[in-house]
Order: structure tokens, then C-alpha cells, then sequence
């Protein structure tokens, strides 16, 4: 691996209202190298990213490509330097092809026509270079979702860049999609790429990269390598703290039923059955995970079981009742807990202060409301104590939520959903953009309200936190319930392969 410089920032700094993003911060990427950059939410590093991009501009500070000042100012300024980026969510159009979608931006033209045919050569030729195998003629959203994200990287490389940027690149992939990704990653480096590699995910940062930068608070506390550390470590580097990485939890004690599904079918937007005739049960004291690669009726089902989707057959029994799920304050007042997997759009009003999101399931009780008015005390003091409990990173509760980061959040969500009598928790994704520190407070969480004797129905893409958390596992692949097995009695390998359709291979029954 060269010494070289593909990129280096130096003294960056990014201000917003009220807020120190970037402090002078150095970072330097060599050529041919995967650099993790590691911090807690709200460290500064998509900030960070983002000015790499050109989506914000520096108020301080120089970069440099190559060896040579550079320019960036927007997007356009960071490609024609050879700066690329994948972001979490894609950036493709599903009912485009894979060439399409490539060359979205940077036509090839004959004649004032699009040259679909030279452009498909071209783009087999580059995923054949780098080992990325996609077919350019495939619809997008047919491919799965770890092929998409070959197409996101393949895009990138068209436009010739030499420094990728893949910003939580394994959040919605399987075990076996990871390795595969890890594989091209490497591949990529080999032939003179340079990543830069944003995760939360300490055993995949240990596992691929090369050098490790970790921020907090907006600086810079170190630069290190795989070999000169360990999850511990690192840990401690991005909180400050040491911090518990393994879920302390005692066996469970399961007893009643309390959440009963049989028979559900959902219908998504097109009217297609996404949710097939799936049945399950949750138990007080425990905890059932939903493991499966996100687009396989997982939101739906949890939509449809908060009130949130229509259910096309079946029923839901809650506590050996028949409650309206339709209707989410019915079910908030029967003890069901949420956090949903869209933040943003189901968990938050975003022009809304944070002490005012905190109350969105009990503002017009007491002690928050009484005959017909607010009790404005009341809720100030709710949040300050909640803010503090649950570490939002806030100059104050009277923020609107729509000015916090992603993870700070989903922070005020979790906090309002068990800071109250939880009978059912249905937590979908609850540690999604959170920080190793955050992660673990949330999971002790719930392991509290499970040992507290709550039924939790966790939901959740990281076969990590499922493994950890759960007592149960439920694995869902096109809809349908493939499987329902004790936690110990599955490795992550297995359930990684039931995720993907596969049926394990069962032991030869001994005779006699």
C-alpha cells in the first residue's frame, strides 16, 4: 500500500447555529487504503463527509487531492476530483435499469440520441475490472439489496472516481452480503481505490480496514490501526468511557401470552400482499426478533400492528383481546410501546420542540394537561430529566427535534416510548444511526422492561443486536414466516442463509 496522500483535509472547521460541528479537525486518507472513520452521534463525521462531498462548505480550512489544493465547493467539484460517494439509503431509481441508472446525469449520446448499447459495454467492462458482477441490463428493483449496492458503487466508478465514500455500507445486508461487499472492498483498494468506510460496527471495522480515525464532539482524538486495538478500545476512544459491549441479560421467564398473531396478510401501497398469512406469539418477559433483510414485509408488519397499515385478514389478539389496531391511541393507552422504524416520518413532528415530542403519547393527561390546559412546567421538567437520562445532545429542550442529528432522534423517541407503563414494546430498528454508548443504554432498556415483564417485539436488521437481545427468533423472508427458533439453537451463519431463502441442511436422524 502507498504512502501517498489520495486526500487530505486540514483544519476544518464547520460551524452551525448554536453548534461546533467541525473543530480544526486533520484527516488524511492514503492511496489504496480502507480508512474507518469511527465517533459517537453528533462527532462531527458525517458533517464532516458532507463538506468532503461538497454538500456544505468549510468555513475554515484547505483540501488536498493527490498532493494538490483542491477546490470543493459542491458536489460537482468533489466527482471532477475524483470523490465518490454510496450513501446509506440509495440514490437509484427502482424502475430504471442498472445502465440507466448508472449513467443517470452523465449520458452517453450518438447522434442527440442515448447510447444505451455503448453505455452497457462500458459498464460491464467496469464492474468485470473491479469484480463487482452486475448486469446492466437488470431493473433495479428486481436486484437485491446488496446487488443494488454494487450498482451505487459501479455509478461512482463511471464518473472515474478514486475515493469512495460508502457511509454505513452494511446496515441492510445479510452476513453473506457483508463478506461479499468486505471481498469487492479489498478488490477495490487493490486496484488504487481509496474508501473511506463511515459504520458503527466495530467487529466489520477491525475485520476490513487499514487505518482507523476516531472523532469526538467535533475533534479528532486519534488515529489507529486494527492491529493496535480492539473493540474495547475503540469503544472507549468514540464515548470517553469505558462501555459494556456485551448484553448482560439472565434467562428469560416467559409467561402469558400477550401478543397473538394468526392468519395476518398486509397489502403495501400497490395493493400487493407483502405480509402472507404470517402467525406468531409474544410472551410476557420476553423478547422475540424478527430477523430478515429489510424490503421483506417487515415494515408492513409492524405498521400494520401500531395502527399505522390496514390488516387484509387475520387477527391480532392483545392479551387475549381483540384491541383496534386501527386506532394508535387505543393502543397506546393499552400499554403498547412504538419505535418505529421511519423516524422522521411515524416517531417525530420535526417543527415540534424536543419537550413537546417527548409528551406526544400522554400530553392531554396529568400531569401535562387538566381540564383543557397545559401544564407547561410539567413538561419542561419531563424533558430536562429525559434529555439528561437518555443523553440528547441538545443545546436545550426547547429545540425543535427537526435540528437534531439522526441519532440524537431517535433518542428522544426511545425515550418517550419507555418512560411510561410498557405492556407491549414494539421496537423496529430502535439502535439504527445510534453510537456504541447509545446501544448499549438502549439495550439495557430492554432487557429492563423484558425482566420487568414486558413482551417485546424487537425488529431489527442487525443480526448482532438480535442474537444479543433476543430470546426467540423469527425469520422473515418474502413475506412468510420461515422460520421460529430458540436463540441458542441458530448460528448467525444459519440465520443469515434463512434470510436469504435457504433452507438448512438438518442432522441425519441417528437409527435404533
Amino acid at each position: 500500500m502507498s504512502e501517498t496522500l489520495a486526500l487530505e483535509v486540514r483544519n476544518i472547521t464547520k460551524r452551525f447555529p448554536g453548534v461546533l460541528a467541525n473543530d480544526r479537525v486533520n484527516f488524511a486518507l492514503k492511496k489504496g487504503e480502507i480508512h474507518a472513520l469511527l465517533g459517537e452521534n453528533g462527532a462531527g463525521k458525517s458533517t464532516l463527509m458532507n463538506v468532503i462531498y461538497g454538500l456544505y462548505s468549510p468555513d475554515e480550512g484547505e483540501f488536498f487531492v493527490d498532493g494538490q489544493p483542491a477546490e470543493i465547493h459542491n458536489p460537482h467539484d468533489a466527482i471532477s476530483a475524483g470523490i465518490g460517494m454510496v450513501h446509506q439509503h440509495f440514490m437509484l431509481v427502482p424502475v430504471f435499469s442498472v445502465a440507466e441508472n448508472i449513467i443517470l446525469g452523465s449520458e452517453v449520446t450518438r447522434a442527440t440520441k442515448l447510447d444505451l448499447r455503448t453505455a452497457r459495454r462500458e459498464i460491464r467492462e467496469l464492474s468485470q475490472q473491479y469484480g463487482l458482477d452486475v448486469d446492466p441490463r437488470a431493473i433495479v428493483e428486481e436486484l437485491p439489496v446488496g446487488i443494488q449496492q454494487r450498482v451505487e458503487i459501479v455509478k461512482a466508478l463511471y464518473r472515474k472516481a478514486k475515493i469512495l465514500v460508502l457511509d454505513e455500507p452494511t446496515a441492510v445486508l445479510t452476513p453473506q452480503e457483508v463478506e461479499g461487499l468486505f471481498r469487492v472492498m479489498r478488490q477495490l483498494t487493490e486496484r488504487g481505490v481509496s474508501i473511506i468506510f463511515i459504520t458503527h460496527k466495530l467487529k466489520e471495522v477491525l475485520a476490513v480496514s487499514d487505518s482507523i480515525t476516531v472523532m469526538r464532539r467535533g475533534q479528532v482524538v486519534g488515529t489507529t490501526t486494527p492491529a493496535e486495538t480492539d473493540e474495547n478500545g475503540l469503544a472507549e476512544m468514540m464515548v470517553g468511557r469505558e462501555v459494556l459491549l456485551e448484553v448482560e441479560k439472565g434467562p428469560a421467564q416467559p409467561k402469558e401470552i400477550v401478543l397473538e398473531v394468526k392468519d395476518l396478510s398486509v397489502y403495501d401501497e400497490r395493493q400487493v400482499e407483502v405480509v402472507r398469512q404470517v402467525s406468531f406469539d409474544v410472551r410476557a418477559g420476553e423478547i422475540l426478533g424478527i430477523a430478515g433483510v429489510q424490503g421483506n414485509g417487515q415494515t408492513e408488519l409492524a405498521e400494520a400492528l401500531t395502527g399505522l397499515r390496514a390488516v387484509l385478514s387475520g387477527t391480532i389478539h392483545l392479551n387475549g383481546v381483540v384491541v383496534p389496531f386501527e386506532n394508535p391511541r387505543a393502543l397506546t393507552e393499552a400499554g403498547v410501546s412504538h419505535i418505529p422504524e421511519d423516524r422522521q416520518k411515524h416517531g417525530l413532528v420535526l417543527p415540534y420542540s424536543i419537550a413537546d415530542n417527548l409528551v406526544l403519547s400522554s400530553y392531554y393527561k396529568k400531569p401535562y394537561a387538566q381540564n383543557g390546559r397545559r401544564n407547561f412546567q410539567a413538561v419542561l421538567g419531563n424533558s430536562v430529566e429525559l434529555v439528561e437520562q437518555f443523553d440528547v445532545r441538545t443545546p436545550g429542550p426547547q429545540v425543535p427535534a427537526g435540528n437534531l442529528s439522526g441519532g440524537n432522534q431517535q433518542k428522544v423517541i426511545v425515550a418517550r416510548e419507555l418512560s411510561r407503563p410498557v405492556k407491549l414494546l414494539i421496537a423496529n430498528q430502535p439502535t439504527r444511526g445510534l453510537d456504541v454508548g447509545s446501544i448499549e443504554y438502549i439495550h439495557k432498556q430492554i432487557i429492563k422492561e423484558r425482566d420487568a415483564g414486558a413482551a417485546v417485539l424487537l425488529i431489527s436488521a442487525e443480526l448482532d443486536e438480535i442474537k444479543s437481545l433476543a430470546d426467540r427468533i423469527a425469520v422473515m423472508f418474502h413475506g412468510e414466516i420461515v422460520a421460529v427458533v430458540p436463540v441458542d439453537a441458530v448460528s448467525k451463519s444459519d440465520l443469515g442463509l434463512l434470510m436469504a431463502g435457504s433452507e438448512l441442511k438438518k442432522e441425519p436422524e441417528s437409527v435404533g
